[in-house]
């Protein structure tokens, strides 16, 4: 008797193999021919969306307040039109799990935002303006 192990279609098996005949010598092994390659079609990935270009800021349209990193927008923590003064919470961006406060870099009033909540946004993309 002998114990093998045997493989077809990537699942294992153990064996034991009884010897018949009068002959104690181990027959030669017979060629075994390598399986064929298993071919599994790969889909391409998805194309990634660029986050969406900033609009060009219109003439007069103030002091920008820029992204300082790469983000999704959270909140807009004012109305346009509210007055600010410099260091005043703006809105907040989310970055690797943590939340990021955009602060007014100047006094002024916010004019417009160029994003909205869940925007993905670029490092130094203009997220609104102060008149």
């Amino acid at each position: 008797m002998k114990q093998l192990r045997i493989t077809v279609a990537g699942q294992t098996f153990d064996v034991t193999v009884e010897t018949l005949g009068g002959s104690t010598a181990a027959p030669a092994p017979a060629p075994v021919a390598a399986p064929a390659p298993v071919v599994v079609p790969v889909a391409a990935p998805a194309p990634v969306a660029a986050p969406a270009p900033a609009p060009a800021a219109a003439a007069g349209a103030g002091t920008p307040i820029q992204s300082p990193l790469a983000g999704k927008v959270v909140s807009l923590d004012v109305k346009p039109g509210t007055a600010v003064k410099e260091g005043d919470q703006v809105l907040t961006l989310e970055a690797m799990k943590m939340n990021t406060v955009i602060y007014a870099p100047a006094d002024g009033t916010v004019t417009s935002f160029c994003v909205a909540p869940g925007d993905t946004v670029a490092e130094n993309q203009p997220l609104a303006y102060l008149g």
